[in-house]
């Protein structure tokens, strides 16, 4: 899927996914873009068995790994951008509650309707809102009962309801194979964003 490439003049060397994967995966070699620690989401194509359950899993996995990441950080560190000119750590938690209900909510339209239209929204003005600086426990456990419920609708499919599609105005038809998959790698870039930013500023957990 992606291709060598180098960034700010150092190579950065990717290999094949393993069979749990459609995702490429990155080598050791450092990183230095900050907006995507883990590198760009691309879709590989559809997903086997195999694949798909390790979406699942990882989307699964969301909850408990966006509690770790935050685990002991104070309000200080809670309103740190993870980059220069990004969103607080704050903030990050809590849009991917808004991104994961949105997403929940578009894989139960494309299976019980034919090839729906899904709402957009501005995801940075919902990231300006106001209850974006509500506590953070309040978007950690609307996580945790959100995928636990995905999660379960997801297991509940058979193969061939992946194939069914949602439209979207900006991105076109989606399968939800490709949603899924999308939000594997959703959830794990956003708490890369926070990890990277503990490890930048030495706070540990």
């Amino acid at each position: 899927m992606r291709a060598h490439s180098r960034r700010g003049g150092a190579e950065l060397r990717l290999r094949r996914p393993s069979p749990g994967s459609t995702m490429w995966r990155m080598s050791t070699a450092p990183v230095t873009d900050l907006s995507y620690p883990i590198g760009k989401f691309k879709y590989a194509g559809p997903s086997d068995e195999a694949q798909r359950r390790h979406h699942i899993d990882e989307i699964a996995a969301v909850p408990e790994r966006a509690r770790k990441a935050v685990h002991g950080l104070s309000d200080a560190q809670l309103d740190t951008p993870y980059r220069p000119g990004g969103w607080k750590v704050r903030q990050v938690i809590h849009h991917l509650a808004d991104s994961h209900m949105n997403a929940y909510i578009r894989c139960k339209l494309a299976f019980t309707e034919e090839v729906p239209t899904v709402k957009p929204y501005d995801e940075k003005l919902w990231a300006d809102l106001a209850d974006m600086q509500l506590p953070i426990e309040i978007s950690l456990v609307l996580l945790e009962s959100l995928h636990k419920r995905w999660v379960t609708f997801l297991c509940f499919l058979k193969p061939a309801d992946f194939e069914r599609k949602f439209n979207h105005p900006e991105s076109g038809a989606t399968t939800l194979d490709k949603a899924v998959a999308h939000y594997a790698w959703h959830g794990q870039h956003h708490i890369a964003h926070i990890n990277k930013l503990r490890e930048r500023m030495g706070w540990k957990a």
